[in-house]
C-alpha cells in the first residue's frame, strides 16, 4: 500500500498498518548485530589480514578513538528509529483518543523497562554483579523520554532544543576543570569519565561514557522529527525533501567541525561532530529506505529483514546475554567438532559456526512471527 497524502498516513497509523521502509530499516540493524554477536566479522577481519579486504572488515569494527567506521553508526540508527516509531505511535495513540497523561504513563513504563533491561545486560561480570550505564538501551530509556517530552513542540523548536543538547555537551566537556579530568578530547581524562566516576565508580577501559545520553538523545529527537513529517506532510516529495535537507546539513556541520579541528569525531564520547554526522547518515538513509520502499513500492526480498525487525527488543536480548556469553562457545564447539576432521581450516571452520549461530537466530526470530508473538515494551 502507498502512503501518499496527509490523511491517508493518519488513517494507516491509526489502524496499526506500518511503515515498510522503517520495518526494514530496524531490522536491517539487528541483522548487523545478530551477525556481530556471532563473531563473523573478527573471523573474516582475522582471515583477511594483510589483503586488501582486511580495510572493508575492519568497517565492522568501532573506531578505536578520532575518527568514523561504518560501524560506528548502529547505534546512532537504532536511537534514531526509536525516535521514528515514537512519532508513529504517539499519532496512533492520538487517533484512538489517547490523552496527554495517558501517553506519559506509557512513555514512562517504557523507559523504566528499557533501562531494567539494560542494567541487566551487563549486570553479572565474571563472578560477581555490575552496574553499569553503557548499555544501548540504558540510554534509549533516557533519549526516548527526552523525544517525548518535546514531541508536541514544533519542529523548529524541537531542532533548536537538540542543538542545546550539543552545545550544552561542549561546555561540559570543555568548561569544567576536574584534575586529571580537564582533558576534553582525551580517553580516560575527560568529563564522562569522571561521571562515570560518581555514578558507578569505574571507568569504562573502552572509553565509553553514560552522559552520551546527552548529545545522543538529539539521534532520537532526530528521528522522531522525521516521522512526524512523514506523518503530516502532504505529499511525498516534501517528506523526502525537509529529511534529506536536515540530514545534508548535520553531515555538513559535523564533518566541518572534525576538519577544521574544532571538535573531533568520536564516537566513544559521542562529541558534538560525531552526533551530527552520524545523524545526517541516519536522515539520508531513512530517505532512501523510504523513497525505495514506500514511495516506489520496491518491497520484494525484504522479509528476511522484516522478521526480525518484527521482535528488535527481544532479539537484542537474546543474542547479548543468551548467544554471545553460552550459546556462541557452545555452538563452535560442535561445528569445530563436527568439521575438524575434514581437513577445513579453522578460520573458514569459524565462519561457518558464526554463520550456524546467525541461522539459529533468525529461524527463532522467523518462528515468533509464525505464531505472531511480538515482544514489546
Amino acid at each position: 500500500m502507498a502512503l501518499t497524502g496527509k490523511s491517508e498516513v493518519a488513517q494507516a497509523t491509526a489502524k496499526g498498518i506500518r511503515l515498510t521502509s522503517l520495518d526494514f530499516f530496524r531490522g536491517l540493524i539487528m541483522v548487523l548485530l545478530m551477525l556481530e554477536s556471532t563473531g563473523l566479522y573478527e573471523h573474516l577481519h582475522d582471515m583477511t589480514r594483510g589483503s586488501l579486504a582486511e580495510g572493508f572488515f575492519r568497517q565492522f569494527s568501532h573506531h578505536p578513538w578520532h575518527g568514523l567506521h561504518f560501524w560506528d553508526l548502529i547505534q546512532p540508527g537504532f536511537m534514531f528509529i526509536a525516535g521514528v516509531a515514537l512519532a508513529f505511535s504517539l499519532n496512533k495513540q492520538r487517533a484512538h483518543g489517547s490523552t496527554r497523561q495517558q501517553q506519559l504513563k506509557k512513555a514512562l513504563k517504557r523507559s523504566a523497562w528499557l533501562f531494567f533491561w539494560g542494567v541487566l545486560d551487563y549486570a553479572v561480570r565474571g563472578d560477581h554483579l555490575s552496574f553499569e550505564l553503557w548499555d544501548v538501551l540504558t540510554q534509549l530509556s533516557f533519549t526516548m523520554l527526552v523525544a517525548f517530552f518535546i514531541f508536541p513542540w514544533k519542529a523548529g523548536w524541537q531542532l533548536l532544543f537538540s542543538i542545546g543538547l550539543l552545545l550544552l555537551t561542549e561546555c561540559l566537556y570543555r568548561l569544567i576543570h576536574i584534575p586529571g579530568f580537564d582533558q576534553p578530547f582525551t580517553d580516560q581524562h575527560n568529563f564522562g569519565n569522571y561521571v562515570d566516576l560518581l555514578l558507578m565508580n569505574k571507568i569504562n577501559h573502552g572509553g565509553w561514557v553514560a552522559i552520551n545520553c546527552i548529545p545522543t538523545a538529539a539521534h532520537t529527537i532526530w528521528g522522531a522529527v522525521a516521522g512526524k513529517w512523514l506523518c503530516t506532510l502532504p505529499d511525498h516529495k516534501s517528506k523526502i525533501k525537509r529529511i534529506v535537507l536536515l540530514g545534508l546539513v548535520t553531515l555538513a556541520a559535523g564533518y566541518l567541525l572534525d576538519w577544521t579541528g574544532v571538535t573531533p569525531i568520536i564516537k566513544r564520547i559521542a562529541t558534538s561532530s560525531f552526533t551530527l554526522v552520524s545523524g545526517g547518515w541516519c536522515l539520508l538513509a531513512l530517505a532512501l529506505f523510504y523513497t525505495w520502499i514506500d514511495v516506489r513500492q520496491h518491497k520484494r526480498f525484504l522479509q528476511f529483514f522484516l522478521i526480525v525487525g518484527m521482535n528488535s527488543i527481544f532479539i537484542y536480548l537474546f543474542f547479548e546475554i543468551v548467544v554471545s556469553r553460552w550459546l556462541r562457545e557452545y555452538v563452535e564447539v560442535i561445528v569445530n567438532g563436527i568439521l575438524t576432521w575434514t581437513g577445513i581450516g579453522q578460520g573458514v571452520i569459524a565462519v561457518m559456526a558464526a554463520l550456524a549461530l546467525f541461522a539459529l537466530q533468525w529461524f527463532l526470530c522467523f518462528w515468533l512471527y509464525r505464531k505472531k508473538i511480538f515482544f514489546k515494551l
